[in-house]
């Protein structure tokens, strides 16, 4: 039982399960092979009011509150973690686009994406650095009631597959850093975006890519947040995304737990189930005891966020430990199931998985670096 979740939202991840259970998990594997999103699933989710329900309902959403997409993300990601990154990507473009938007522009996008309809990317990487978001290098120059777009996004999730995104690039100086970035939401089909897919370790049914902008007009009503303030503005959804990833990775690690336990008392060596071995159970139950910790810890974030309370630096530690975690504990677990584990199968592809969050969203390092200024103030700790 966890202290965050009362019963309503006990029902809701029942709920959320039952759906995970039965209509996300069977293709986890044949997704894998495939790379392609299933739109149908994703169109089910959004009419089970699975997608984005933190967001008031003006906006499409039902109102429940961060954690409440919490409860649902973790349910979904259990099943399969590149579907759970409809929901991700969803709760963090939403709040974006609900926050900073122009309401007759985005409210057509919110309604599709919480129907499940449009699915949405976040472009911030480039190719000179992913971590050093603030050194962008992504023109948008105002041209009338345009701004034109001109460069490369790179390491996008969904790049290929996004119906729109969230663009972050540079409408002041290079020398203004940060504070010279402007975000616009960009429809994926104008004239002069396209893209590429890279052929990734994990997450293959989601996928990354690069996109593309060659004096791409965008309307100056489609901007999010003020002009060179950007990122400064935008990047404060990053919170929630940060403790959504860590629900995120740690449900793959609890269910493969889950069924490690079960596998290790029925499998016998030298006339003794595998966990009469403490060489067996005692990692096994070190691995259970911190991602017990760990969902506490991202809960108790999406309850501060509910609570409108400072969270930052939880949520730093979120993202930093979570995948960490995740990905040492299902390590473990394949390694109990020994070639069985070891073979293509569903306990490998969530180790490939879970490790593409210690890369993207945000390093250990950067996450590091944000706890330690939120403890010691940011003079203490300067760039």
């Amino acid at each position: 039982m966890s202290p965050y979740i009362d019963e309503d939202l006990a029902v809701l991840a029942e709920h959320a399960r039952r759906f995970a259970t039965g209509r996300v998990a069977p293709g986890f594997l044949e997704r894998d092979k495939t790379r392609i999103l299933d739109r149908t699933l994703m169109r089910e989710m959004g009419e089970m009011g699975f997608i984005a329900p933190e967001l008031p309902e003006e906006h499409g959403g039902q109102g429940l509150g961060c954690l409440a997409a919490g409860v649902i993300h973790e349910e979904i990601a259990r099943a399969d973690l590149s579907i759970s990154y409809i929901n991700l990507l969803a709760s963090l473009n939403g709040q974006i686009l609900s926050h900073h938007g122009q309401p007759e522009v985005v409210k057509p996008w919110l309604t599709k994406l919480t129907q499940g309809e449009a699915l949405f990317a976040i472009a911030l990487s480039e190719p000179r650095g992913g971590s050093d978001a603030g050194n962008l290098r992504l023109r948008i120059e105002r041209v009338g009631d345009d701004y034109v777009v001109n460069g490369e996004k790179t390491s996008i999730s969904a790049a290929d597959q996004a119906d729109a995104a969230v663009v972050f690039g540079r409408t002041g100086s290079v020398e203004s850093a940060a504070h010279g970035v402007t975000a616009l939401l960009v429809p994926m089909d104008l004239p002069g975006v396209t893209t590429n897919r890279f052929d990734c370790h994990g997450q293959r049914a989601i996928g990354r890519g690069s996109i593309f902008f060659e004096n791409v007009r965008v309307p100056v009503n489609h901007r999010l947040g003020d002009e060179n303030k950007g990122f400064v503005q935008v990047m404060q959804g990053f919170d929630f995304s940060r403790a959504l990833i860590g629900l995120q990775v740690l449900a793959v690690a609890r269910v493969a737990l889950e069924e490690t336990w079960e596998y290790v008392a029925q499998r016998e060596a030298f006339g003794k189930p595998l966990s009469a071995f403490q060489g067996v159970s005692h990692p096994l139950a070190d691995f259970d005891t911190q991602v017990t910790a760990g969902r506490l810890l991202c809960q108790q974030t999406l309850w501060l966020k509910d609570k409108h309370l400072p969270h930052s630096a939880e949520a730093a530690m979120c993202k930093w430990w979570g995948p960490k975690l995740a990905y040492d504990c299902v390590h473990q677990c394949l390694l109990m199931f020994g070639h069985g584990g070891y073979d293509r199968g569903v306990m490998e592809q969530r180790l490939r998985d879970v490790l593409g969050f210690q890369i993207g969203d945000g390093t250990a390092q950067i996450m590091k670096t944000i706890i330690a200024r939120t403890r010691a103030g940011r003079a203490a700790v300067p760039a």
